[in-house]
């Protein structure tokens, strides 16, 4: 009977000892694999017309081994962009963030709106555009290839897209490059000199 005891006392320690530590690995391994960043964006203050379908991306490394860490986001809305692209910047600047006024914010020329922004040490790139639709296929050709997911349906609404990296791996943070005439063929700022050779050669009376 002793025996039996002991055993039956060591089963339920041994049970205890699984469950108790179960759940702390739970939410341990949960927020390994959640990115915290995804949480904050979660956390924004905007209407549920604004963010209709979400579908989140992830790539890189959360301790910038070899590359670092890029989280990016596309949100479905269903107005258009003119009223949705303020709604996403009065929700950054109340959880924090700070417009950044900087140099290839955005890379070229898009259509929408498009903002850059900071905060501690992170930067996010938001642009707000018109949906991506699909034309209807034309009689005897093959249909269309899809748009990237996702698209939002009959040409309505407006696509959101929110990008956001680790500030030491942002090349714009650092000092841009300046222009470099061997590179551009053409010094756009020429020294004026002297020289007779470089004035212009007088044409024959």
């Amino acid at each position: 009977m002793r025996e039996r005891r002991r055993l039956r006392m060591g089963i339920l320690a041994l049970v205890s000892l699984v469950l108790l530590g179960a759940v702390p690995l739970y939410f341990g391994l949960r927020t390994l694999s959640r990115d915290p960043v995804f949480d904050t964006l979660d956390a924004l203050s905007v209407p549920s017309w604004a963010a209709t379908k979400t579908v989140d991306n992830v790539s890189g490394s959360r301790w910038c081994l070899q590359d670092c860490r890029l989280r990016e986001r596309t949100v479905e809305s269903q107005k258009a962009w003119k009223e949705t692209a303020p709604v996403y910047e009065a929700a950054l600047s109340k959880d924090g963030w700070r417009r950044w006024k900087v140099d290839r914010c955005p890379e070229q020329q898009v259509k929408g709106s498009y903002t850059c922004w900071r905060r501690d040490e992170l930067t996010l790139d938001l642009w707000v555009r018109d949906p991506t639709c699909v034309p209807a296929p034309v009689a005897g050709e093959s249909a269309p290839s899809p748009a990237p997911a996702p698209a939002a349906g009959k040409c309505t609404g407006s696509l959101v897209s929110v990008k956001v990296r680790n500030a030491i791996d942002d090349e714009r943070t650092g000092p841009q490059p300046s222009t470099d005439p061997s590179l551009t063929g053409e010094d756009p700022y020429p020294t004026l000199t002297d020289d007779p050779l470089g004035e212009a050669t007088p044409s024959p009376s």
